[in-house]
């Protein structure tokens, strides 16, 4: 497709469900009828969550699909639908190509796949995987059950890529209940989560102030951007909605019901060039996010206006109140006596470590 004029954008999942519709279903149904499969797109890519644009097309975006086998399927069923499929389907899907190319430097590296047409049999994207294997190299469990400390070594982006994106077919129904599992932490991992939240928060607050105090604006402003992102996340989690990897925050958050209301004080705590107005308005967003805490009624009201800390000039939330009031609520053993460290993508902040636990 290099030099040549694009077909007409379509979002990717609807693209992957014309693939399946028009083109894997009538496969599957003529060759192996009776299979027991799921079809789905789901795993990675910026159309499972919805976020693709026609730039998503110069790799690895297309016509995509997942099929998922039973644990119980032969060995060679996998690779007998891969040949099936690179020998029947067809070339194009509403004007785009089913082939793609690999990097002939690279041919093992699947995100330089670029859609191009072929002759000859199709370099296809559907995967086809049983369905425990997929769910077990996702998030550790080949059902998606999940203990309480389970959930917190999976980072929330592989948790989004299992319970978004859509299903299209559903004959064993192991892929829809396991989504289903998996949609929202439990209400003790939650309540954990958030307390984590506001913890890391509680860890910085004070530095805004003390950096500028010592005359180090670039490292206050640092520090107000760091809390700005956390005030995000923390926003996310609150609405019981996983938080996407960094590409992708700003527009999760956007399309919160608070953004509106709180994205002008995050805005301002950016653009700040003195501290006081750094200050002032990352103190207006931490009353807009308090607020919404105590809204949630997990814990007992925390009063979520600006106060000193301690006997320093700097205004703050003190919001290890808030930590500690969720972390109150808490009857999970488990999570009750751990520390407020969080789940892995609360301290970790590598995404090649993050995308790698697998």
């Amino acid at each position: 497709m290099i030099g040549e004029r694009p077909p007409a954008f379509l979002p990717g999942l609807a693209l992957s469900r014309i693939l399946y519709e028009e083109g894997v279903r009538p496969v599957l149904d003529a060759a192996l009828p009776g299979l027991a499969y799921a079809a789905a797109r789901v795993g990675s890519g910026s159309e499972v969550l919805g976020h693709d644009t026609p730039r998503s097309a110069d790799h690895e975006w297309g016509p995509r699909l997942n099929l998922f086998l039973t644990d119980e399927s032969d060995d060679g069923l996998a690779d007998e639908i891969r040949e099936l499929l690179a020998a029947r389907l067809p070339k194009h899907v509403r004007g785009w190509p089913t082939h793609f190319r690999r990097d002939p430097g690279n041919p093992l590296d699947p995100v330089s796949g670029h859609m191009t047409p072929t002759e000859g049999p199709v370099d296809h994207r559907v995967s086809v995987d049983r369905v425990g294997t997929w769910l077990a190299r996702q998030v550790g469990d080949a059902q998606g059950q999940l203990t309480s400390t389970a959930w917190l070594a999976v980072p929330q982006q592989r948790l989004l890529e299992v319970t978004e994106g859509a299903v299209f077919h559903d004959g064993p129904g192991a892929l829809t209940a396991a989504r289903a599992r998996l949609a929202r932490y439990p209400d003790e991992v939650w309540r954990y989560v958030l307390a984590c939240q506001w913890q890391r928060i509680s860890q910085e607050e004070a530095f805004v102030g003390r950096c500028a105090e010592v005359g180090d604006d670039l490292g206050s402003a640092v520090v107000a951007a760091r809390i700005v992102r956390d005030l995000m996340r923390l926003s996310l989690l609150l609405a019981r909605t996983y938080v996407p990897y960094g590409k992708w925050l700003g527009t999760a958050f956007s399309r919160l019901p608070v953004a509106d209301r709180l994205t002008p004080s995050l805005r301002g705590a950016l653009a700040a060039t003195a501290y006081p107005d750094r200050e002032r308005h990352l103190c207006d967003a931490y009353e807009r996010v308090g607020a919404l805490q105590n809204d949630t009624g997990l814990a007992a009201y925390v009063d979520p206006a600006r106060r000193p800390y301690h006997s320093r000039p700097f205004q703050v939330l003190h919001a290890d109140r808030f930590a500690r009031a969720l972390a109150r609520t808490l009857t999970d053993p488990a999570l009750r006596e751990r520390p407020l460290t969080g789940a892995v993508d609360q301290w970790a902040d590598s995404t090649d470590y993050l995308a790698a636990m697998r």
